[in-house]
């Protein structure tokens, strides 16, 4: 048992998140929590980490339990460099380097002596159980570890040098997840870590976190990351938290089969409970039947008290876009348009100079690893960002382009989630109002709570509900499915299956990706590639793993997400390796001669005590080299000897 909760509840002000709570965390256990937006997930993690104290209810976990925790756009704000930070998690090991360094120079002060005392004993010892630690832990591969990790974190591309502090706050926080998964903590808690990956960051993921050795809980609402990764999932709703065995896409039949059993159960009380009545009624006013009637009573009260409603799934929010009039067939028309860092010419170069022709009624999804210049594409096309010199954008007549950004500037803090409506629909009613926020969850006394007191899917429910209100005829969206729940992505998804207007979308989300766009354009730093789907998109680029690797406990509608596909950088690292391994193999027969070569002329220049000397540190270092090339070349071996 690693943690576990026994009649918890946890209360804020006079709100009750949940109550009564008895939840385990075992060795192994992979638990995904889900549940809408707002119910208490990020709290139940703070919990479950030590942060916060229940109200109520035992709290307890293994007194030596290492817990590593992200939480939702957390990053490191460091002055240290990526790899001074990265570096850091292996300071143990790096000060065990040190001390071989300093003990060799103090064995090698003491081979110049003709005896050897009862220190250098000592010293030798403390070399033999330091170089032990330092290769048990293997030592020899810190920076190939770093390097493997940032490649897979989409990290490949930075310099080392860079400072943590200067990087996007999406950045910082895939750092922060990159430090993690280096510390091995045996809890991993992670608070939606799929935010800002791409998609071939999100597949390494995936699969690091499938062998990852400890355990593991995840707040995601990435539909197949959770059938991917996970072995449990927890579902939060309504105050209550239900564990279910099995990924993402067997909850979900699980718990549809136990919310049946449920109204079953609760029908056939109800018709219980109206016969008694019935009975009641008819029979306590009659002398011979009154004290059936009366025990009747008692049994209806009994009834009533296990009687519960079982609570339905939370409603899903109602999206709706509409626009008042086509625009012409041509609507967008893109010429000689580079994109650069920033979205000025200062900034490097990202995409170089392409054409673009969009059609009405088109929906266009924009891909491709973070930092190629996806959000500076429509940035651009809502005029955020210059227009740079020699690009042209012609928008067709009747065009009207509303642009929903990744991120929340736009939105006014210091206002309640009412006012900043109101102030894009100025000649409403308040009831009218009210009535448009209720469609996307918002009622009661949500509709005065201040802009900055809201969650990050509050948020973005509040610019959806701001971006229907434009009625546009062409959408710009940037990661619209970012802090969203699960019922409020799939609510979005069918507002824009629904949409008859043109859309240009920048997404990571795999199921938006295969149901909405009817093409999809990839950036890069070589250009522009088209697909015409997303399945094709995942057959020309990424390879797909035999069908004995999939999960059976994956559904077939979910067929998708048992996939395994390695990332370009993970393919390169792979041949790099293959090269490396070759050369090991040429390489230890070759020191195992020159040792055996040092060991021969050990006895011929015994006489020499300087020359002996000098072969002595000679076959030191050979011997060092050697077990340090066997042991890389045994784990390149388990994996690439047998390809």
């Amino acid at each position: 048992m690693l943690l576990d909760i026994k009649n918890v509840s946890l209360s804020f002000a006079d709100r009750t998140l949940f109550q009564n709570v008895n939840l385990r965390v075992e060795e192994g256990d992979r638990i995904g929590l889900v549940g809408a937006n707002g119910e208490g997930k990020s709290s139940l993690l703070n919990l479950l980490n030590g942060t916060i104290s229940p109200t109520s209810g035992e709290y307890s976990r293994r007194r030596d339990l290492q817990i590593g925790y992200l939480q939702q756009n957390s990053g490191l704000n460091s002055t240290r460099t990526i790899q001074e930070e990265l570096r850091s998690v292996f300071e143990p090991l790096l000060k065990a380097q040190q001390q071989l360094v300093e003990l060799s120079q103090e064995i090698e002060r003491y081979q110049t002596q003709q005896s050897k005392d009862s220190i250098y004993q000592t010293i030798l010892e403390d070399y033999n159980k330091t170089m032990s630690y330092f290769e048990a832990n293997e030592g020899y591969q810190i920076d190939v570890k770093i390097r493997t990790v940032l490649n897979g974190m989409g990290f490949g591309a930075f310099s080392l040098d860079t400072v943590c502090n200067t990087l996007s706050g999406g950045e910082k926080t895939r750092l922060t997840l990159t430090k993690l998964l280096l510390q091995k903590p045996e809890l991993l808690m992670l608070d939606e870590p799929t935010n800002h990956l791409d998609i071939e960051t999100l597949r390494w993921l995936e699969e690091y976190l499938a062998q990852y050795q400890g355990s593991l809980i995840v707040v995601s609402h990435d539909r197949y990351f959770l059938d991917q990764v996970c072995n449990r999932i927890w579902g939060l709703f309504y105050g209550e938290i239900t564990s279910y065995r099995g990924n993402y896409s067997k909850y979900q039949q699980l718990r549809k089969a136990q919310q049946e059993q449920r109204k079953k159960e609760y029908h056939q009380q109800c018709v219980q409970a109206e016969k008694l009545t019935d009975y009641i009624a008819r029979n306590k006013v009659r002398a011979t039947t009154a004290a059936m009637a009366k025990s009747r009573e008692k049994a209806l009260e009994k009834l009533q008290q296990k009687m519960q409603r079982p609570p339905s799934d939370p409603a899903a929010i109602r999206i709706l876009f509409k626009y008042s009039e086509d625009p012409v067939k041509d609507i967008l028309q893109i010429e000689q348009l580079p994109l650069f860092a920033g979205g000025t010419p200062d900034g490097e170069q990202l995409v170089p100079a392409f054409d673009f022709s969009l059609q009405r009624g088109e929906k266009i999804a924009i891909i491709g690893p973070n930092g190629v210049g996806k959000s500076t594409l429509l940035k651009t096309l809502a005029k955020e960002y210059p227009l740079p010199q020699g690009a042209r954008i012609r928008w067709g007549i009747r065009t009207q382009v509303a642009y929903y950004s990744q991120d929340f500037s736009s939105l006014s803090e210091f206002k309640t989630v009412k006012q900043e409506l109101w102030d894009h629909t100025p000649l409403s009613t308040e009831t009218e109002v009210r009535s448009l926020l209720a469609n996307y969850g918002f009622e009661g006394e949500s509709v005065d709570k201040c802009v900055s007191m809201l969650s990050g899917g509050e948020k973005s429910r509040l610019k959806l509900a701001i971006l229907a209100l434009q009625k546009a005829n062409v959408l710009l969206l940037d990661e619209p499915t970012n802090h969203l729940d699960l019922l409020s992505r799939e609510a979005l998804e069918e507002a824009l299956l629904d949409y008859t207007g043109t859309l240009l979308i920048v997404s990571h989300d795999r199921y938006l990706l295969s149901r909405i766009p009817t093409r999809l354009v990839e950036l890069s730093s070589s250009g522009l590639s088209w697909y015409d789907s997303y399945q094709e998109y995942l057959d020309k680029n990424l390879e797909t793993p035999s069908a004995e690797q999939n999960r059976d406990t994956v559904s077939d509608s979910s067929q998708g997400a048992k996939e395994y596909y390695r990332t370009k950088q993970q393919r390169a690292l792979d041949a790099a390796n293959r090269k490396r391994l070759q050369k090991l193999e040429q390489q230890i027969p070759e020191l195992e001669a020159e040792l055996a070569g040092i060991s021969e002329r050990l006895v011929e220049v015994a006489a020499d005590y300087t020359r002996y000397c000098e072969l002595s540190q000679e076959y030191e270092e050979k011997q060092s080299l050697l077990e340090q090339s066997m042991q890389e070349w045994a784990e390149l071996s388990e994996t690439y000897a047998t390809e």
